[in-house]
């Protein structure tokens, strides 16, 4: 059974509770869930740190309910078809097996929807986060358009609501506002006048969710391993734990107690880990939109995988002679190849030592890189000989 709402009812519907879609990390809350039941159809959005739910009353009836995420891969082209109507005109909301379908009055639009996804159950969140709300608290009224000019302060706010008709307090770090209640009139919906009014007007609808769910139990975020954060708590995280990944390995690199590099490696990511999270943190202290935009920025960069192309452009910039240290580093592995077993020999050497210490079998033919030392019991690489010269 279908749905019917107005062009201008859905496209607010959509625009209330866009803002607050989940990234594409956490499939179940990547998209706009329209929920059904025999009194409203529903458009709800998390992101697990702010919930959004926006009502239409459908005319009641016996309709059966249902519920159905719009992937946000779909939205723009949904908002963008429902605002080339006029506001009047009708919309049908109709489900099909896995397609939710939108009827207008000369095109339709089909979308794909997923029947796996399990969105939270959001009337039980609503209902215990307003099952604990304290008696006598304040509930001032305020102006959702002035309440998005305090998102550019780029800061974490703790809010103290003023009392009747005085303003609401927001403190950050180094930074404080104020905003003004709304002056409420005759006009103003009489359902908002005090929490326990504005809580029954919600109330049929929450209590068919369970007691028991809770914002904090909504789905996570599962990135791949190799997406790159643009958030910077996350970076600072991540490098952190760099250091200590990395100082905890080059002291369980016995197996390459003959490979230098390999145990320099370890100690360099270490150092560049720590001396990088430093930097940020400091950045972060006096400018946390600069290092916000760093992050940002960086993250970009290794996206693109051109990390080598932008180092060498930036050390060109600085005055540096990145040629001149790529031929340094060529000429110096050349140099201790000519007088040590080569690091591939000793990588070689190790590796076979780790196979034979786990009780691996495994044959090795005589070649001129590694050899089983009998005295040690162990495989060693091979100094290279000097090619013989050629008889004349």
């Amino acid at each position: 059974m279908s749905i019917t709402i107005n062009a201008h009812q859905l496209g607010r519907l959509l625009d209330q509770t866009a803002e607050h879609i989940g990234s594409e990390y956490a499939e179940e809350l990547h998209g706009v869930r329209l929920d059904v039941d025999s009194r409203n159809l529903y458009a709800v959005a998390s992101d697990r740190y702010t919930l959004a739910v926006a009502r239409y009353h459908h005319g009641g009836g016996d309709q059966e309910p249902w519920a159905r995420t719009i992937s946000a891969g779909h939205l723009t082209m949904l908002r963008e078809w429902v605002g080339s109507m006029k506001g009047p005109e009708q919309v049908a909301i109709s489900t099909q097996d896995d397609r939710l379908v939108f009827d207008g009055p000369q095109t339709s639009v089909n979308i794909a929807v997923s029947l796996s996804l399990e969105f939270p159950d959001w009337r039980g969140i609503l209902r215990k986060i307003a099952a604990k709300a304290p008696e006598g608290e304040l509930f001032p009224a305020l102006d959702s358009g002035l309440l998005q000019r305090f998102g550019a302060t780029g800061h974490i706010l703790r809010v103290r609501a003023g009392a009747e008709q005085t303003p609401t307090l927001f403190f950050g770090e180094d930074f404080i506002g104020a905003q003004m209640p709304v002056r409420l009139t005759s006009n103003a919906p009489t359902d908002l006048e005090s929490f326990a009014t504005a809580y029954n007007s919600w109330h049929w609808t929450l209590a068919a969710g369970s007691k028991d769910s809770a914002m904090a139990d909504m789905p996570a975020e599962q990135r791949s391993r190799y997406e790159v954060t643009t958030d910077v708590p996350e970076t600072a995280a991540g490098l952190l734990r760099g250091v200590l990944r990395m100082t905890s390995n080059s002291f369980d690199a016995g197996h390459f107690a003959e490979d230098r590099d390999a145990f320099h490696a370890y100690i360099h990511a270490g150092v560049a880990d720590w001396m990088a999270y430093r930097y940020l943190d400091a950045l972060y202290q006096v400018d946390p939109r600069a290092a916000r935009a760093v992050v940002a920025d960086t993250a970009d960069e290794l996206e693109s995988g051109e990390l080598g192309e932008f180092a060498w452009d930036a050390a060109t910039k600085a005055g540096h002679e990145p040629k001149k240290w790529q031929d340094d580093y060529e000429a110096a592995i050349q140099k201790r190849n000519a007088k040590e077993p080569s690091l591939a020999a000793l990588r070689l050497a190790a590796g076979l030592n780790v196979a034979k210490n786990f009780g691996i079998a495994f044959d090795i033919d005589d070649n001129p890189h590694v050899r089983f030392d009998e005295t040690e019991s162990a495989w060693v690489a091979v100094k290279p000989e000097p090619a013989e010269a050629p008889a004349s």
